[in-house]
């Protein structure tokens, strides 16, 4: 099947879609396999839970200008792929080192550089699939590919309770063979995925802030609220652990909220395409509030079960629609740089987000951090209600052609 400009279709799914949301899910396999024992891991090395959200904080947060610079270069040579293959092919190399450290410092290190391919890739891949989208359906594809990033989330953590289920306690078994999927995801990279190239006349010339609109930086100013509650994902493990969840369950916990995003992330990418991203967006992040709450309170683990199923639909209905108002919005020679800007801001922002939460994890309690996001939440929510109500192009999405 073709779509009206001559691409492929598998499935439904335009082919270049499709084949980098398969590179997304073979990397997130080796990615989730990591990160979802990483925490208990660091435990076993001594390190505390503000060391733990330091480690984290770090690795996303200094890597994330190269998201910016990515973005921006990406457009300036209008070619995607490249940056691509640089960036997965950092996860293959560096993921099995992790099974030969000694100290939470090399976790750091490794965990910093195999972080800087993440940069690389992230907006030129997201550039690629807002410009093999047909018009009109780029919440779907953007739907698509979280779906298919957190599929890859679902099976790195099966794949390590497995391993932890045949060898307890024997964290380095699973990072030794945890390459080995995104090694084939890099592959179908280089042989499916084809390069989206622009015309020279359409480049982009000497980048100005002026470039992007004021309802851009709006929506980064109202994203930055929100993220300065959202602390790293390993906290929500530490205090599954904390709940009395046996330890070769904690990866399950990961494995049940990416399964109900997978489930509901293309129904949430279609909604936005019908109603506007907008209204999705703020129904995730008072989702998120309710959720943050309930793990402030919760002490039993049958309610850490549900909650983390919960925090599966509001990833579903934030961080792909997030990325997709963006594309919306900007200039359509722009959408690497402005998606680049976007993950930046959302990278460096963790740094302070996990420090913070690790703070109040360690010297208030545990329920200290999550109460902190929940408020935060609410109020990027509310801020996000008047952008939509009084922002100056109302529903956006709608005006912008893929």
């Amino acid at each position: 099947m073709r779509t009206t400009d001559g691409q492929d279709k598998i499935a439904g799914i335009e082919k270049n879609v499709f084949f980098a949301g398969l590179t997304s899910f073979l990397t997130d396999t080796t990615s989730k396999m990591i990160y979802s024992i990483m925490p208990l891991f660091l435990m076993t090395l001594g390190a505390s839970k503000t060391e733990i959200s330091l480690i984290e904080g770090i690795a996303d947060s200094t890597a994330s200008i190269l998201k910016g610079l990515s973005g921006w270069w990406s457009d300036k040579t209008g070619r995607n792929k490249p940056f691509m293959i640089i960036g997965y092919a950092f996860t293959v190399l560096l993921s099995p080192l992790f099974a030969f450290v000694v100290n939470p410092v090399q976790v750091l290190v490794i965990r910093f550089s195999e972080r800087v391919g993440k940069g690389i890739r992230t907006a030129p891949r997201d550039s690629l699939v807002a410009a093999s989208s047909e018009c009109g359906t780029r919440g779907r594809s953007f739907g698509f590919h979280k779906a298919m990033d957190n599929s890859g989330a679902i099976l790195g953590p099966l794949l390590a309770f497995a391993v932890l289920s045949l060898f307890p306690g024997q964290y380095r078994k699973a990072f030794l063979i945890s390459g080995l999927p995104a090694l084939l995801g890099i592959l179908s990279l280089i042989i499916f995925v084809k390069e989206r190239k622009t015309e020279k006349g359409k480049l982009p010339g000497r980048l100005s802030f002026k470039d992007f609109p004021a309802r851009y930086y709006a929506f980064l100013a109202i994203v930055f609220v929100f993220t300065l509650g959202n602390s790293t994902d390993a906290l929500l493990l530490v205090k599954a652990a904390d709940s009395g969840i046996d330890p070769a369950f904690i990866p399950m916990m990961y494995l049940i909220y990416n399964s109900v995003s997978v489930l509901f992330s293309i129904p949430a990418g279609m909604l936005s395409d019908r109603i506007g991203r907008e209204r999705v967006i703020i129904f995730g992040y008072l989702l998120y509030s309710l959720i943050y709450l309930g793990f402030g309170r919760a002490n039993s683990s049958s309610a850490i079960i549900a909650l983390f199923a919960m925090y599966g639909l509001y990833s579903a209905t934030t961080d792909g629609i997030q990325k997709a108002l963006v594309t919306d919005i900007v200039d359509s020679k722009l959408k690497g740089t402005g998606l680049g800007i976007y993950n930046f801001l959302v990278g460096i922002t963790l740094l302070p987000a996990s420090i913070i939460a690790g703070l109040l994890y360690d010297h208030v309690d545990n329920r200290a951090p999550f109460y902190f996001g929940s408020a935060l939440a609410l109020l990027a929510a509310i801020l996000l209600l008047f952008y939509n109500k009084y922002g100056k192009h109302g529903n956006s999405h709608a005006k912008h052609p893929a």
